[in-house]
C-alpha cells in the first residue's frame, strides 16, 4: 500500500528513532514517540463519525443492532471493510448462539418428577441416556454458607469416566463453566443439583443459554442430587426432548501485517447491540473507538504483533470472545500477551473507570491474572498526565475480558458506567449527577447517538490509542509467557491436590 506523502514523512520522522535495542528498557522512547503520534491522530470527532454510521445502520434495520439482526450484519461489514481497506489481515469467525428453543414432552431423569423434581437446564439439546451417574467434587453434606466448586475446573474431572452422566453441585461458579467443562469431558449428560444451603435447595427453571456441552441436562433439587451420590454406581434413565434451533454470528478479527506473531497484543470491544436500541454508547462506544485507533495506526512498523477483536452476541451471553477462546490451543493462548477491553466508554453520566487489575478496591472479584495491575497503571498513567481522576471497577465477569481472565490471561481496560448509580464523591471527581444512573439508557430505545458524552469519548479513544500503541512496542512490565505458564501450572496442581 502506497503511503500518502505527508503520512510518509511524519511515520519516516519518529522511524529515526532506533527500533531495535539490546534491552527492553531501552524500547520506552519508541513506544512513547509513537504512542504521542497515535494519540494526536485519534480524534474524538473521527470517533463519532463512525458512532454516525452505527446509528444510520440500526435506523436502516429495525431500530438496532442487535445479534441475528441485518443491523449486526450491516455494522460487522461496515468494520471489516474499514480495516480491509486499512491493510488489515481480516477474518470472519463464525460463532453459534440460540435462536430458538422449545420443549415437546417433559425431561425424564428415572422415577423423580418432572418440573417438580427437576427442570430441563434450557437450552438443552434432545437427547435420550441410560448410564452411570457419577459424582464431580461433591460437598457433602453442604457447608453452612455456599463453598461448592464442583465442575469448576477441568481438574475436577480427573477421574470421570467419559460416557458417564456427570452429577454436579450448584456453587461458586457460573453454571455455564460446569456444563462446558462437563462437556469437555466427556460427559453423555448432565445432572446440576442446588447445592443445599436454606434458600438453595428447590429445583426451578433456569436457562443459561449456554448449549456447548451438546447432551441432555437437567437442573435437580438438593434432595435429588443427594440421593443420586449416596448410592455409588447407580444408573438413570436422563430423557430431554427438545427443539433447539442455532443461529451464526461472526466475530470481525483484524491482525496487524508487521510484529511479533509471538507476542500478541489483543484489543476488544462488542460490536452487537440489544434489540430494545441502536446501542450507540452500548457498545458502539467502544467499538468505533478501537476501530478508529486501528485504522489511524495501519502504517505504524509495530513490534508486537497487533490484534483487534470486534465481538458477536456479547449480550447473550459474551459468546462471541468465548468461543473464540474456547477455540484457540494453549499454544496460542500464551501467545497472547494481554488482552484490552473498552466496552462503553462514552456514558452521559460518565467516570473513568479502570478495571481493578490488583483489586486495590477489594470489593468483588479477585484480581486479575498476573499483569493486570500493570495495565491498570498504565492506564491510570494516561489519565494523571491529563490532570484527570480515575476509580477503580470490579472484574465482575459481564463483560469479554472474562474468557481471557478465565484462562490467565492479563487484563485491563475502561468503563464509563452502565445502569449503576453514580455516586457524590464520582460526581465530584467527573462532573455529572450523583444518584443518577451513568447510563439511563442503558439498554433502552434511546441509547442513540445523543446518548453519548462527546468529552468523554473524546478523552477515552485518546487513552486508548495511548495504550495500544505503547503496548504495540513494548510490554516488558508484562509477565512473559513463560512465568506465565509456570504460574499456571502451579495453580493447576494446587487447585488438583484440593479437589475431592
Amino acid at each position: 500500500m502506497r503511503v500518502p506523502f505527508r503520512k510518509a514523512i511524519t511515520v519516516a520522522a519518529v522511524l529515526a528513532l532506533p527500533l531495535s535495542f539490546a534491552t527492553p528498557a531501552e524500547a520506552s522512547p519508541v513506544s512513547d514517540a509513537f504512542a504521542k503520534l497515535l494519540v494526536k491522530q485519534v480524534k474524538g470527532a473521527n470517533v463519532k463519525k463512525h458512532l454516525d454510521a452505527f446509528q444510520a445502520i440500526a435506523t436502516a434495520n429495525g431500530g438496532n443492532r442487535a445479534a441475528g439482526s441485518a443491523g449486526y450484519d450491516a455494522s460487522r461489514d461496515y468494520v471489516a471493510d474499514k480495516l480491509r481497506k486499512a491493510g488489515y489481515k481480516v477474518t470472519l469467525q463464525p460463532i453459534n448462539y440460540v435462536e430458538s428453543w422449545s420443549e415437546n414432552t417433559p425431561p425424564v431423569l428415572g422415577s423423580y418428577v418432572p418440573n417438580e423434581d427437576f427442570y430441563t437446564f434450557q437450552p438443552s439439546p434432545a437427547g435420550d441416556v441410560t448410564a452411570q451417574v457419577q459424582g464431580v467434587d461433591l460437598t457433602l453434606p453442604p457447608t453452612p454458607t455456599p463453598t461448592s466448586t464442583s465442575g469448576c475446573e477441568m481438574s475436577d474431572f480427573s477421574g470421570f469416566v467419559a460416557g458417564r452422566i456427570a452429577l454436579i453441585q450448584r456453587g461458586t461458579c457460573a453454571f455455564a463453566t460446569k456444563i462446558r467443562n462437563a462437556g469437555v469431558a466427556g460427559a453423555s449428560g448432565i445432572i446440576v443439583f442446588n447445592e443445599g444451603q436454606p434458600g438453595r435447595t428447590e429445583a426451578f427453571p433456569l436457562d443459561i443459554g449456554e448449549w456447548r456441552a451438546g447432551v441432555p441436562m437437567v437442573f435437580a433439587d438438593f434432595a435429588v442430587g443427594n440421593a443420586l451420590a449416596a448410592t455409588p454406581d447407580a444408573s438413570v434413565r436422563l430423557k430431554v426432548d427438545s427443539n433447539l434451533v442455532l443461529g451464526t454470528d461472526e466475530n470481525v478479527i483484524a491482525e496487524s501485517r508487521f510484529g511479533d506473531p509471538d507476542d500478541v497484543v489483543m484489543v476488544g470491544a462488542h460490536l452487537d447491540g440489544v434489540p430494545e436500541g441502536p446501542g450507540i454508547n452500548d457498545n458502539g462506544s467502544g467499538s468505533a473507538a478501537i476501530l478508529e485507533t486501528a485504522l489511524r495506526m495501519k502504517y505504524f512498523p509495530v513490534r508486537n504483533k497487533v490484534r483487534f477483536a470486534f465481538w458477536a452476541a456479547e449480550e447473550i451471553g459474551l459468546l462471541g470472545s468465548d468461543q473464540y477462546v474456547e477455540k484457540l490451543s494453549q499454544e496460542q493462548r500464551d501467545r497472547i500477551k494481554l488482552y484490552l477491553n473498552f466496552d462503553m466508554v462514552g456514558s452521559p453520566n460518565y467516570a473513568y473507570k479502570l478495571y481493578d487489575g490488583d483489586d486495590s478496591d477489594n470489593t468483588g472479584s479477585p484480581a486479575g491474572p498476573p499483569g493486570s495491575a500493570e495495565i491498570e497503571q498504565q492506564l491510570k498513567a494516561f489519565f494523571t498526565s491529563r490532570s484527570l481522576s480515575t476509580v477503580g471497577t470490579d472484574f465482575d465477569g459481564r463483560s469479554d475480558y472474562g474468557p481471557f481472565i478465565a484462562v490467565g490471561i492479563p487484563s485491563g481496560g475502561i468503563f464509563t458506567g452502565a445502569e449503576g448509580l453514580k455516586t457524590a464523591e464520582e460526581a465530584a471527581m467527573f462532573g455529572g449527577t450523583a444518584g443518577v444512573a451513568y447510563d439511563v439508557c442503558y439498554h433502552a430505545a434511546c441509547d442513540g447517538i445523543g446518548n453519548i458524552n462527546l468529552t468523554a469519548l473524546d478523552v477515552n479513544a485518546d487513552a486508548i490509542a495511548d495504550s495500544v500503541a505503547r503496548y504495540a512496542f513494548d510490554t516488558r512490565d508484562i509477565p512473559d509467557r513463560a512465568a506465565a505458564v509456570s504460574a499456571r501450572a502451579a495453580v493447576q496442581v494446587a487447585t488438583g491436590s484440593s479437589a475431592s
